[in-house]
């Protein structure tokens, strides 16, 4: 992990006055007459690297450039440094309200490389572009280009709309290592107002929610509150449960400025129960202590990682309650597997005990059913999908992509809340059931 800039500790970089600045600051109208109650972006499960990818038009001429979801990713960021030409593009200079806004505390004074371009600019607002993937991060100057997306009623996409003055950071062509093919750069969904919620919340005046639905093959994510209709018929926004979103402090980026706090979205998981009985763990893992421990959801980790003592206690209680289901050699990355003939299948996927994140109190729990918990290894191998996250990691538990798919997560940002759903497999539809055929 790179280090943390040191800095001063500046008091514009505090939530409150993030979110002050977001509420009066109006950079990116969307140049339409035109006002959608809500976006949408197909997404795309990418099979080789397991990463959850969408397109959006970007530049002047509009160009489709793949991008990596980031569900905790701070902003944008795309490479400038492969033929990046649009005449809508502007770089970002210091001390703006757009630099502001973007909690920048380093500015690019003199760019020595090829400039002037996108991405180098003299006297540019920089940011730190960070691929979790890798575990890398670099330097890259913020810019204003124009996107555009689909509008939706909730039922099915409408018109395109443009954002014309849209934030993001330029990277080198290097960061794009790890990223699935094609890929170009990261859309970054994290808790921050230069990310891309609430930069469309800004220009488009909807509610300050979105809503992701991830699935094993093409699903969505929805830019403004619900309904979130997948065929036929079903509005998935009906069987929300809520929860606090919880704040870290300490920012969990891969770099970051002195005094930022993390923009990734923390939940409180009070204990796990594997058919309602507790399982045995060091409960002081569960919270956040000087940025360490707690439990975020993440789209960048396909699997859920547990750190080693939570993921021995949760592998071996399901272990004993499926003593009578033969093991098999461990399918790398993960380390408990069973022979898949001799597990039963439920419409909720394989017959395996449900495992239950208990949340503020024991009547409020995410539960997981086999179709997120058991992963198909091939040859009639059916393993566990939880990985070892090692001994004093960042993190305690990380809810990875396999986990949330077919779950409709809603993140409410002025209320502070996650909506989930469990699996919409119990209501007879899944998260690629969303009609992305627009009306003729």
């Amino acid at each position: 992990m790179v280090s943390p800039i040191q800095g001063s500790m500046a008091s514009r970089f505090h939530l409150l006055i993030f979110f002050s600045l977001f509420s009066y600051i109006s950079h990116s109208k969307a140049n339409t007459s035109f006002r959608p109650r809500a976006l949408v972006l197909p997404v795309t499960k990418d099979p080789l690297t397991q990463q959850y990818t969408t397109h959006i038009n970007k530049r002047t001429p509009f160009v489709p450039v793949k991008l990596t979801v980031d569900l905790g990713g701070q902003f944008l960021w795309v490479d400038c440094d492969k033929s990046y030409v649009s005449s809508s593009y502007k770089p970002v200079h210091c001390d703006t309200s757009e630099c502001k806004l973007s909690r920048s505390q380093a500015c690019t004074v003199t760019c020595f490389r090829s400039g002037p371009r996108p991405g180098c600019n003299n006297n540019t607002c920089s940011l730190m572009p960070d691929n979790p993937i890798i575990s890398t991060s670099t330097s890259g100057d913020l810019g204003q280009d124009v996107v555009s997306v689909q509008s939706t009623d909730g039922s099915r996409p409408g018109p395109s709309i443009s954002v014309p003055d849209l934030l993001f950071s330029c990277a080198p062509t290097s960061l794009l290592q790890g990223l699935a093919r094609g890929v170009r750069g990261m859309a970054g969904l994290g808790r921050v107002p230069i990310a891309l919620p609430l930069q469309f919340t800004r220009a488009f005046g909807f509610a300050a929610k979105f809503a992701v639905c991830l699935s094993s093959t093409t699903g969505a994510v929805f830019f403004g509150d619900g309904p979130y209709v997948m065929q036929p018929g079903i509005d998935a926004a009906k069987f929300l449960t809520y929860t606090p979103l919880i704040k870290n402090r300490v920012s969990t980026a891969g770099a970051y400025f002195k005094g930022d706090p993390s923009v990734e979205y923390f939940i409180g998981v009070k204990s796990i129960k594997i058919n309602n009985e507790p399982v045995a763990l060091n409960a002081s893992l569960l919270s956040i202590f000087k940025g360490n421990g707690g439990t975020k959801i993440s789209t960048v980790n396909p699997y859920t990682v547990l750190e080693t003592s939570i993921y021995k206690a949760v592998t071996n209680a399901f272990v004993k309650h499926v003593k009578d289901i033969p093991r098999v050699a461990p399918v790398a990355p993960f380390g408990t597997c069973f022979n898949a003939k001799n597990i039963g299948s439920t419409r909720v996927g394989p017959a395996v005990p449900q495992i239950d994140l208990v949340l503020q109190s024991e009547s409020e729990y995410w539960r997981i059913f086999g179709v997120n918990s058991m992963v198909n290894a091939g040859n009639d191998v059916l393993c566990l999908g939880f990985v070892d996250g090692g001994l004093n990691p960042r993190t305690s538990i990380v809810i990875g992509g396999h986990q949330i798919e077919d779950n409709l997560l809603q993140f409410d940002l002025a209320a502070s809340r996650l909506g989930f759903s469990s699996s919409l497999l119990f209501k007879q539809t899944n998260c690629g059931n969303f009609n992305f055929k627009p009306n003729a």
